[in-house]
């Protein structure tokens, strides 16, 4: 199915609004309420490693998120962003405390849109967490 690249990116920065928002506050119903019933998202580490499929999953993954960041994460940074007619990439610094840790990292999160709806979600990440 081909897709309107401008509702791609509207969409898309509907759903990164709302996905910052969770990391900042642990409210994740704006950004879940954007999910298809067969959203899948792929992690690169710990127990959501690899590819989980399901809105019910991606609620428990953002739910832990929140747990592992306590007090919330800031977006810092977005760096770039990188869209076709489906996919949309937004590269950004984050910083906060994970595990009562201080953390900061660049992202890598892409959204796939599908409609009105994100039906995919996968996360890169590439520094140790410690320092930009």
């Amino acid at each position: 199915m081909t897709q309107d690249p401008a509702n791609t990116l509207k969409v898309a920065h509907q759903a990164f609004e709302h996905f910052t928002y969770g990391l900042e506050t642990g409210e994740w119903q704006a950004f879940l309420d954007m999910l298809t019933e067969d959203f899948s998202l792929w992690f690169p580490m710990g127990k959501f490693h690899g590819l989980n499929v399901g809105k019910e999953r991606a609620q428990e993954f953002f739910q832990y998120v929140s747990e592992s960041f306590g007090s919330g994460i800031t977006l810092t940074a977005v760096d770039r962003v990188t869209s076709n007619d489906q996919t949309v990439v937004f590269e950004f610094r984050d910083e906060g405390l994970l595990l009562g840790q201080p953390y900061k990292n660049r992202v890598a999160v892409s959204f796939d849109v599908c409609g009105d709806k994100i039906c995919a979600y996968r996360e890169y990440f590439g520094s140790d967490g410690k320092s930009y």
